[in-house]
């Protein structure tokens, strides 16, 4: 079954590039991307596309309008489709029933109605948005509960593992592609023409089929065994920091394991981003339905750990600040959850600021990447703090990394940032109130260098030799 027309519900981080990709390397099947929110199609049909990402632009322009179409006409796209993605927002419910933990599907149900109500011919859907085992069934029973005479829909499951910063390489060079889907003929028929799509460059053996739930399982299962890694190597972080192990020859020697191996294993401040989170949590949740407390109890402890980095980074910021930060200009360096991406979702920044701003710091924050706005909606959000308007008054955000470090206390690295690599540090030490300290949250910088120069250094899973004032200020880095 060759497909020619492909409609996807959705124009976000998933959406967009998947989509993008698809319409490149399938140059003879028409894909329609589309979204309610017209700000975000306009975004998508200008130069300035609503996400940042690594050779999204030229991907993008190389198709647009030729094969590659974004549009608000969601019905049309529906009408026109053989197979339709649904690649909406599938949050952690903040309300009701499975609050801070369960998937909010109310918008994969939105889709699948819509979908229902404007189809008039046989539909593939494929389930691609991060959601729970056994989803993929509540939209048949939707689409099949309004069923009209002659139509049949065939529901697919085929979950995305894109890593923000990576995406399109991950989208090229998949690792894998899922597919789960019924074991009946008419299943199989939609599995095939979903491999078609693919098969267009990715090599088959990489084409992964399975029952739906096993594909849904899948997704949820992986982002946990990647968080609970970055959570094990946190812990270690701690251990190291009270014993004067250095977390990253621990990372080392236990990732030449070849049971192991190095990946994810870069201690930190902490994970973020709009996966890690919200699918351990939804794994959770699951096993508190299946009545499985002690598992769920195991996948929680992954969160806890995640959440006690953090805190346990901003504490000691106000430690070593002499135990208050209250009116201290703090800068913070990166506000994105990792480098080469714009989102904030779930961004360990975003709860450090919180700490400190807890603590009566003005917090002064620069990001080559998030506007303004975005890091003022993260920081005076209701489950971030009850009183934005002190969030307005206590945080700056600035141009450039040497405006916010200018008579600061302290700059604190929270994003990976290649630039903050190579800044100038001895004209950022000048600039400084004395002591002048350095918080390196993802152990990116030459720390020697930084105490070679006057500052006093503290950095995850590491005792670093103390500040000394007595020792001669470099005029360049090393």
């Amino acid at each position: 079954m060759k497909l020619k027309k492909i409609c996807c519900i959705g124009a976000g981080y998933v959406g967009g590039p998947s989509c993008s990709v698809i319409a490149m390397k399938c140059p003879d099947v028409t894909v329609t991307v589309v979204d309610k929110s017209e700000q975000r199609i306009a975004q998508w049909n200008s130069d300035e596309l609503p996400i940042f990402e690594p050779g999204l632009d030229e991907v993008v322009r190389k198709c647009r309008n030729k094969n590659l179409f974004f549009s608000t006409d969601v019905d049309k796209a529906i009408l026109e489709a053989e197979l339709i993605f649904i690649c909406v927002n599938t949050p952690t419910k903040n309300y009701g029933l499975g609050k801070g933990r369960a998937a909010d599907l109310k918008y994969i149900e939105g889709a699948a109605r819509q979908i229902a109500e404007v189809a008039k011919s046989p539909k593939i859907v494929v389930e691609k948005s991060t959601v729970p085992v056994k989803a993929a069934e509540s939209i048949t029973n939707i689409l099949r509960a309004n069923i009209k005479s002659g139509l049949m829909y065939t529901i697919l499951s085929n979950p995305e593992f894109l890593a923000e910063g990576t995406a399109i390489k991950d989208l090229l060079c998949p690792d894998r592609v899922l597919i789960g889907g019924d074991p009946t003929p008419e299943g199989q028929e939609a599995i095939e023409a979903l491999q078609w799509i693919y098969q267009h460059w990715v090599a088959p053996e990489k084409i992964i089929t399975m029952n739906t739930w096993s594909s849904e399982l899948s997704k949820l299962a992986a982002n946990a065994f990647l968080a609970q890694r970055i959570s094990s190597i946190n812990a270690v972080s701690a251990i190291c920091e009270a014993t004067g192990a250095d977390v990253s020859e621990v990372a080392h020697a236990v990732g030449t394991d070849t049971r192991i191996g190095p990946k994810f294993l870069k201690a930190s401040v902490g994970f973020g981003g709009s996966c890690f989170q919200k699918d351990v949590l939804n794994l959770v949740y699951l096993c508190e339905c299946l009545n499985l407390p002690e598992i769920a109890a195991y996948w929680q402890q992954v969160i806890d750990i995640n959440d006690f980095q953090r805190r346990r980074f901003a504490n000691r910021i106000i430690e070593a600040l002499f135990n208050t930060v209250t009116n201290k200009k703090i800068a913070v360096f990166g506000f994105a959850f990792k480098k080469d991406t714009a989102d904030t979702r779930e961004s360990s920044s975003i709860y450090v600021c919180k700490h400190l701003l807890e603590e009566g710091a003005n917090v002064f924050i620069y990001d080559p990447k998030v506007d303004q706005k975005q890091i003022y909606a993260d920081l005076t959000h209701p489950t971030i703090t009850d009183k934005p308007e002190m969030v307005k008054e206590f945080v700056t955000i600035c141009p450039c990394p040497y405006k916010a470090a200018e008579a600061a206390h302290a700059v604190v690295i929270c994003t990976e940032w290649d630039e903050f690599i190579t800044l100038d540090y001895n004209q950022i030490y000048q600039s400084m109130l004395k002591p002048a300290f350095v918080f390196d949250g993802r152990i990116i910088l030459d720390h020697q260098a930084l105490i070679n120069i006057g500052f006093h250094v503290e950095t995850v899973g590491k005792r670093l030799s103390r500040w000394n004032a007595s020792r001669p200020i470099a005029t360049a880095m090393p």
